[in-house]
């Protein structure tokens, strides 16, 4: 399910438009329906609009071979069409993002079925005392509490309903590195403070990342209507906002999250990402302006969605963020 980028409405079956790459409803999947910027400099090389006269005057009646209407609709379906399972992805790194959050999971339940938690923090867990296991640097990042599924739940719920207003305004490629980085510097960021008081911490978990999402938005469109919990409206920059001062009060008192029942959470790890976006958002404000103009990044139709159960990244067990 995917968000058509001219009504914002969702389209269990969406459309990807190979001349402009942005996803459609069934309503708005022909290039004239959408305003496609193509259209401009189109000399229909594949004849999508071709009516089939000029084959019928040339070569005598041709269209009884499957009729006109049938190889035009080929045409328009072959140009529009939703290119099976992979025209969910097309254009769509978000859901891959997603899709390797649970198949981290189904790895994790994997790991400690064969090795126990020895194994599985060995692979997943970013550890302060560690930090030579490069791997779980990344790792890390996709990987959440295997003791239950709120943790990635909660993330999941962010990075659906936000992930897409930020890749299409910058691109696929450049939203899977902000991604990655954003969630590594928070990752790496709390481990290294663990390090650096004697402090030893563990963490895993993309909240970092999601966080790092909110914060790119929060500087794009800090009025963006959400429903906090699905039920509470109220703007993105009272949730964020909030959320971050929140997350500052309990890093730099501990006995106050302890007191909330939230000491098993990376603050820290909240704040960075957050950071990492607000500084993200600033540098690609202009991309954010022209998706604007192209209604990439709005909030319209479906795309309205909630900030997560306890806010970003919600609450969770052992050095989770």
């Amino acid at each position: 399910m995917a968000t058509c980028d001219e009504c914002g409405e969702y389209e269990n079956l969406p459309y990807q438009c190979r001349r402009c790459g942005k996803t459609f409803c069934g309503e708005h999947r022909l290039p004239e329906n959408h305003d496609c910027p193509g259209l401009s400099e189109w000399n229909d090389p594949e004849a999508v609009f071709d009516s089939g006269f000029d084959d019928i005057v040339e070569g005598g009646n041709r269209a009884a071979d499957g009729g006109v209407a049938d190889r035009v609709r080929r045409r328009v379906n072959r140009a529009t069409s939703t290119g099976g399972i992979a025209g969910y992805f097309r254009g769509n790194a978000t859901y891959v993002l997603l899709a390797a959050m649970w198949l981290t999971m189904i790895g994790q339940w994997v790991a400690i079925a064969l090795g126990g938690g020895a194994l599985h923090n060995r692979l997943f867990m970013l550890e302060s005392t560690a930090l030579w296991q490069v791997w779980t640097w990344v790792t890390a990042v996709f990987a959440h509490d295997p003791g239950g599924l709120f943790h990635i739940i909660a993330n999941s719920i962010v990075l659906f309903f936000f992930g897409p207003l930020v890749e299409r305004a910058v691109g696929s490629k450049k939203f899977v590195g902000f991604f990655l980085v954003a969630g590594m510097v928070a990752g790496l960021g709390h481990a290294l403070v663990g390090l650096l008081t004697n402090a030893p911490v563990a963490v895993l978990g993309a909240s970092g990342a999601t966080f790092a999402i909110l914060g790119v938005l929060t500087v794009w469109r800090p009025n963006l209507q959400i429903l906090l919990f699905f039920i509470i409206p109220m703007k993105l920059k009272y949730l964020t906002w909030g959320t971050a001062v929140v997350s500052l009060a309990f890093v730099l008192d501990p006995s106050l999250a302890v007191a909330a029942g939230l000491d098993r959470i990376a603050h820290l790890a909240h704040l960075l990402g957050f950071v990492v976006g607000l500084v993200f958002g600033r540098q690609n404000e202009g991309l954010a302006r022209s998706a604007r103009g192209r209604g990439g990044v709005r909030a319209g139709g479906g795309i309205r969605g909630p900030g997560g159960p306890g806010g970003p990244g919600g609450p969770g067990g052992p050095g989770r963020r």
